[in-house]
Formats: structure tokens, C-alpha cells, sequence
């Protein structure tokens, strides 16, 4: 077993039975929609169906990013494909770095496309290997090798930093980045790992055309809080105590999903402890173009399809009980809808520069 596959193995070890998740709130608890006693409209009839990039998705969700390239991993991808086919919602797959350096994996990941042949699907490679010298060809074989739609590039320089043996090289990325979206067709989005996306970095990011963000901002799963738990049951003392100290280090996902959306009008998705179809309304109300969700996913489909399905129809049925509260009747309709900011949240994004009150004078 290479050591990049007992790594994965160790992230969905940890990330189900350790403690992983930040211990700063999302920013979801101070944001606020505007309740209609006469919303006028039929909550049967509304409509959750989205296009991302040109894609039709019967809901604004997508199943995170979270593993392959390993027999564990090729079970879990298979129902969360299954499930993905049967809402026709979009999924993501791990880093198909193990794929690319160990062919004999890639049935890991292609079990996704085998099980999803219709449904909006994300590649993904790592800012790392771009710096280490990966380029056009590795990134036109991620996207091959599972037919994807969009290729997620991800940015995880907390991560990698606390990693044992991590990769922190991370010069010449813009270049790289730059190189990718002038060579493929297929459309780049740029994804965070947990600790936020900044509009400085959006705005550059932008510059060398890229087609979308997600923001995964602080509030879920804590990479670093992982590596820490690793390190430590592997006795690597400097590691153990880096990832104790960052556990909480990050942009908040509410203040960096309006970071985002204030330096682009590329397609931005919100991840990053989103938990339910209020927080997915919240998220699509201030600006983004579609939710992703992991851990809940990876804890539900480990128990089962059935279980993830089950979870999955409740996260739907949530949203659609919010868009009949404050009268949206499609997506369209709640991306215009007033929502308030407060508390904590707010002093931040005004400190930030950014105003709020737009946000919440919406409908005037």
C-alpha cells in the first residue's frame, strides 16, 4: 500500500471518529432571513433547479469533495454517485493525485462517472502538485478519468503545512492556474480546504481566469484539527502541537462567501460546515450559486445508501420549507430575497469594508 493511500485511510478514520470540527461558528447563526406571513405563493410548486455551468442540477447541492484511491474509498464514492444520480445533484471527488501516480486506483474514482452518468461531477487536483511541476497533462487526465464537467483545484496551505511530509511549495500556482484555464476546455474551479477564501485572493484568482470558487470557509472540519490527530497517534510532537494552535485558524464561511461573491461574478459555491437546507438558503441568499456538503454525507453514506438518501431528501425538503417562508419561488427568487447580517459576523465584514445593509434593504 503506497503511503498516499494510508493517508486517505487515515483521513476518513479520523474525520469519523475524532473530534475534527472547528470551534468558531460559520457565521450562519448571525445571519438572518426575512419571514412572510403571506409568502403568496404554493410551497408544491416551488422550483430548486439550478444550472452550474451550464449543467442542469434539480438542486443548488453538491456532495463535497472527500475521498479515493482506496477499496474504502471506491465503496463510499459508489453511493455517494448513486445518490448523486438519483437527485441528479453534482458531486466531487477526492485528490486524484493517487490516480495519476498509481494508475491501478483510478477505478476509484471512474466508479463515480460509472454510477453518475448524467450527473454534474468535479475532478480534482492539488495547488502542490502544480508548484512540484504538474501542469496541463496531469490536469486533462483527472478530468478524463472520471469524464468531469469542471476540474477543482484545491488550496490547502494549512493542511499541507501540518501534514507530516506535507508539500509547501506553493510558487508559480498563479502561473500554473493561468496556464490550465488557457489550455482546458474544461472550467476551473479554485476550492479551499477549510479555512476560507479572501476577496485579495479571489480577485487574483480571477485575473488568471479561473470560472468559479469554493469558499470552504472555517466552521466544519478542521484539516488541521485532522493532521493534529494524526501526528499524534504517529508521535510527531512539532505536527501534534501546530495542529492544536490552527485548529480554529480560517475565514469564517458566512464573511468569506461575501468576500467571494464581492470581488467575482463567477460562479461561487459556499461549503464549509453547512449542515442544513436553512443554512443551504442562507448561503444561495447571500450570493452563492450552489452548497456543497461533506462530512455529513461521508458519516450517512458509510452507514448506507438508504441513510444518505434519507438525509439527503431531508436537507431538501428543508430548503424548500424556507424558500415558501420568505416567498421565493425558485432559485432566481431567493438570491434576491433581504437577509440580515448581525453580531459578530457583521462587525467583521464591515472591518472588512464590505456593506451589509444592500443585503438587508432588498424588496424595498
Amino acid at each position: 500500500m503506497s503511503s498516499i493511500s494510508t493517508r486517505k485511510q487515515k483521513h476518513i478514520a479520523v474525520t469519523l471518529k475524532e473530534n475534527v470540527e472547528s470551534e468558531i461558528q460559520t457565521g450562519f447563526k448571525d445571519t438572518h432571513l426575512i419571514h412572510r406571513s403571506i409568502p403568496e405563493i404554493d410551497l408544491s410548486e416551488i422550483d430548486i433547479s439550478t444550472y452550474v455551468f451550464g449543467k442542469k442540477i434539480n438542486a443548488p447541492l453538491i456532495i463535497s469533495s472527500i475521498t479515493g484511491g482506496t477499496k474504502e474509498a471506491e465503496k463510499i464514492n459508489k453511493i455517494l454517485a448513486l445518490t448523486a444520480e438519483k437527485y441528479n445533484i453534482g458531486i466531487g471527488v477526492g485528490s486524484q493525485r493517487i490516480a495519476i501516480e498509481h494508475p491501478e486506483t483510478k477505478k476509484t474514482f471512474s466508479v463515480v462517472r460509472d454510477n453518475a452518468p448524467n450527473s454534474f461531477i468535479i475532478a480534482n487536483l492539488g495547488c502542490p502538485q502544480l508548484s512540484l511541476g504538474w501542469g496541463v497533462k496531469e490536469a486533462r487526465e483527472a478530468v478524463e478519468m472520471i469524464s468531469a464537467d469542471a476540474l477543482a483545484i484545491h488550496m490547502n496551505p494549512l493542511q499541507e503545512a501540518i501534514q507530516i511530509n506535507g508539500d509547501t511549495n506553493f510558487r508559480g500556482t498563479l502561473q500554473k492556474i493561468d496556464n490550465l484555464a488557457a489550455s482546458l476546455s474544461t472550467p476551473i474551479i479554485m476550492k479551499e480546504t477549510g479555512c476560507g477564501i479572501s476577496y485579495y485572493d479571489a480577485k487574483k484568482l480571477e485575473d488568471v481566469g479561473v470560472a468559479g470558487f469554493d469558499v470552504s470557509g472555517l466552521g466544519g472540519t478542521s484539516w488541521a484539527a485532522v493532521e493534529h490527530h494524526i501526528a499524534k497517534s504517529e508521535g510527531k510532537d512539532e505536527q501534534e502541537h501546530l495542529g492544536k494552535v490552527f485548529w480554529n485558524w480560517g475565514i469564517p464561511t458566512v464573511c468569506s462567501l461575501i468576500e467571494v461573491r464581492n470581488a467575482t461574478n463567477r460562479v461561487v459555491l459556499a461549503s464549509g460546515g453547512i449542515r442544513t437546507g436553512l443554512e443551504m438558503a442562507k448561503s444561495i441568499a447571500l450570493g452563492a450559486d450552489g452548497v456543497g456538503i461533506a462530512k455529513p454525507f461521508l458519516e450517512k453514506a458509510v452507514q448506507g445508501k438508504e441513510e444518505l438518501e434519507k438525509h439527503i431528501q431531508k436537507i431538501i425538503n428543508e430548503l424548500k420549507l424556507v424558500m415558501f417562508l420568505v416567498s421565493a419561488r425558485n432559485i432566481d427568487d431567493l438570491k434576491h430575497v433581504p437577509i440580515v447580517v448581525t453580531g459578530w459576523t457583521a462587525e467583521y465584514i464591515r472591518r472588512r469594508g464590505f456593506n451589509l445593509e444592500s443585503l438587508a434593504q432588498r424588496g424595498k
